[in-house]
């Protein structure tokens, strides 16, 4: 099966829409919606919590494949900022992979699911040293390979930062894929804040929310925010979370500290794909556009797709998921004719 590219997203009008497709893409009626085989990766799936490291812990969900004799490899999710392992991109992804042969982690970051409790500080976006540790537990304990990580919106910037650090520390990463990740995050704050619709930074602002109040009940003795504090818009709040929850002197310091922008993915030693559209109310395209990227970065702009959308039809099925498939497949593939070969080298010649 060739590669599906970003033009070869053509939905039908009125899907052509970057706001319908962002709004479709987490809504209840997709959830409804989509068929049955988009939610199989919950079936026999086993809750797990991993070492995060310093004491840390993050919780997921791994599913073993049984359609194959042997696994294609393992296949790690992370979801966006105040999703969870089960939202329905998430699902819908890892069902796909899963069908294709592939075991699936898929995991949460601090605070989101429902893992408030386990740690007593803060979510924030700079905490990548707990997600890559996690990565190398995960690992270890689920040894099939290749380990072929995949991730959205600012699951995918994670993504992308935590893959430039697997050589380094020796975890077995071969391939990430970014869907629509955040690149430069001062450029996507002030997007949200001065550019999209209203109703994109209330829904974000909403589930924030709900989510440190969560936060304050696991741990009623501590007060994370005032009152007049959580009562801020996006960039208050973050301003005061800086402030108060991490070690960072400015809102600015913060929001560079996850950037991925300009030409910071040079340190990529891997094969890595990103894909974004361009009508993405949230993440503004010209941050993709002025990127450096080494030759082993695949950039990949389509016309359609909003925010992690790229939905084909109202059955609510995703383009995105075979485009996924596609490329951890063509990967598992690649690895495993190098592996044959390689055998075949070392197999002693028959005198």
């Amino acid at each position: 099966m060739s590669l599906l590219y970003g033009k070869d997203f053509r939905p039908p009008w009125p899907l052509r829409s970057g706001h319908i497709q962002t709004m479709l893409s987490s809504s209840g009626v997709r959830r409804v919606l989509l068929p049955r085989a988009a939610k199989t990766v919950l079936q026999g799936a086993e809750p797990v919590v991993v070492d995060g490291g310093s004491g840390v812990r993050l919780t997921g969900a791994y599913t073993a494949q049984g359609t194959r004799p042997r696994s294609r490899g393992l296949a790690v999710l992370f979801h966006g900022w105040e999703g969870s392992v089960d939202s329905t991109y998430v699902l819908q992804t890892g069902s796909r992979l899963l069908a294709d042969g592939w075991d699936i982690f898929r995991l949460n970051f601090r605070d989101h699911g429902d893992s408030h409790g386990l740690n007593e500080a803060l979510f924030h976006s700079c905490r990548l040293d707990e997600v890559v540790h996690a990565l190398g537990d995960i690992a270890r304990r689920y040894p099939a390979r290749p380990m072929a990580l995949a991730g959205f919106s600012l699951g995918g910037n994670f993504a992308l930062r935590a893959a430039m650090q697997t050589s380094r520390l020796g975890i077995p990463l071969s391939y990430v894929l970014a869907v629509c990740p955040i690149i430069d995050p001062g450029a996507g704050l002030f997007a949200l804040e001065e550019s999209a619709p209203w109703f994109y930074q209330a829904y974000f602002m909403r589930k924030w929310r709900h989510s440190l109040l969560t936060k304050q009940r696991a741990f009623p003795e501590h007060q994370f925010f005032e009152i007049s504090e959580l009562k801020q818009h996006l960039r208050g709040l973050t301003e005061s979370l800086v402030l108060r929850h991490t070690d960072f002197k400015s809102l600015q310091q913060y929001l560079d500290g996850y950037s991925v922008a300009g030409d910071a993915m040079q340190a990529m030693q891997i094969p890595a794909t990103i894909l974004t559209s361009r009508d993405d109310p949230v993440i503004p395209v010209g941050s993709f556009e002025t990127l450096e990227l080494p030759p082993n970065i695949e950039l990949d702009i389509a016309e359609y797709g909003g925010h992690c959308g790229f939905i084909r039809d109202w059955g609510m099925t995703s383009f995105s998921d075979d485009y996924i498939a596609g490329r951890f497949n063509a990967i598992a593939d690649a690895e495993s004719s190098i592996d044959r070969v390689a055998a075949q080298a070392s197999a002693p010649t028959a005198r």
